[in-house]
């Protein structure tokens, strides 16, 4: 699971929340079966007697406490469960009412991640990548290759087939993919099919647009916002996958230039995988942005051209 330390500490902080929460309910329960059970209180101060008592004779070798206990014990749950009957109670009316019981809201099932907290961690990082609500029409799932025929189609069909091969190898190999193309030929679409499949199980995905990655960027060196940038590149830096779409629609200047090279220097550097989608073909990327950018992308990424008709023109006609 690749959280910051941050979000990994919010989540077991929503777990003690809960907990306090639970242990507060009770309490409040516990008090209004005292007030309304005659007698209830008198029986649990017997338990805690008698269990002091048969401690005692536990210590020194009365194997026979046990089960006179264990009797005991019976007996007074019994009482205990008559009088909340007698009083419109349920049975387990003084017991948690967990939200998960797997793990009695603990986030753990002994030294194991709950279900529960794996699937917080995965809302997380779903409301992380800023495309929830795409990924659930966008992904593997309801691929489509009406759009596309002869060669073109081939070249889709070998394009997905790279994609699965990035998931399914995404723990034990660092890859990079740069889909290039006309418009609308299903680069973003195949980096939402990515991107669904590694956040379902547990990795962090970050999707920028070009032109939001750096105006965000340019705001927070420019406002001189320390704390802000700090954020931004230990985000862009550290979680799994970065998506850049439509790479060339942002202004060109030399702080472009510069920043991108940069990201994609440290990206590779902390073996973190990247993808990145534009209309530009190599030799543009490399006139926008410089040689030594291209040859970065040239040396560390697979370059997956894409072609073919509009599928969005052909989906409205």
């Amino acid at each position: 699971m690749s959280l910051t330390n941050t979000q990994y500490e919010a989540i077991l902080h929503e777990y003690e929340q809960k907990q306090i929460k639970q242990r507060h309910d009770l309490a409040e329960k516990l008090q209004y079966v005292y007030l309304h059970a005659d007698g209830y209180q008198k029986l649990d101060q017997e338990t805690a007697s008698l269990s002091t008592s048969f401690t005692r004779r536990l210590i020194d070798g009365d194997e026979a406490a046990r089960t006179e206990l264990s009797a005991s014990l019976k007996k007074i749950s019994r009482e205990k469960a008559l009088l909340l009957q007698k009083n419109g109670l349920p049975p387990d009316y003084l017991q948690p009412q967990y939200e998960c019981p797997d793990c009695q809201d603990t986030g753990y099932a002994g030294s194991v991640k709950c279900h529960c907290f794996e699937q917080r961690e995965i809302s997380l990082l779903y409301s992380q990548s800023h495309i929830k609500d795409v990924l659930e029409r966008e992904n593997f799932s309801s691929l489509s290759y009406q759009y596309f025929q002869g060669p073109d189609l081939v070249n889709y069909q070998k394009t997905v087939q790279i994609c699965r091969q990035f998931v399914e190898t995404f723990d034990s190999t660092c890859r990079n993919l740069l889909f290039t193309g006309t418009v609308g030929t299903g680069k973003t679409f195949l980096c939402n099919c990515i991107a669904k499949d590694l956040i379902d199980s547990s990795h962090s995905v970050i999707y920028f647009s070009s032109i939001a990655l750096f105006d965000t960027l340019s705001k927070n060196v420019f406002d001189k916002n320390k704390e802000g940038l700090y954020s931004l590149y230990n985000d862009l830096y550290n979680c799994d996958l970065v998506i850049i779409d439509d790479l060339g629609t942002e202004l060109s200047n030399s702080f472009v230039s510069s920043y991108f090279f940069a990201f994609l220097n440290e990206r590779q550097l902390r073996g973190k995988s990247t993808i990145i989608t534009t209309n530009l073909n190599l030799r543009e990327i490399e006139e926008r942005y410089s040689d030594r950018t291209c040859s970065r992308i040239i040396s560390h990424f697979d370059v997956l051209l894409l072609s073919g008709k509009d599928i969005r023109i052909h989906q409205k006609t």
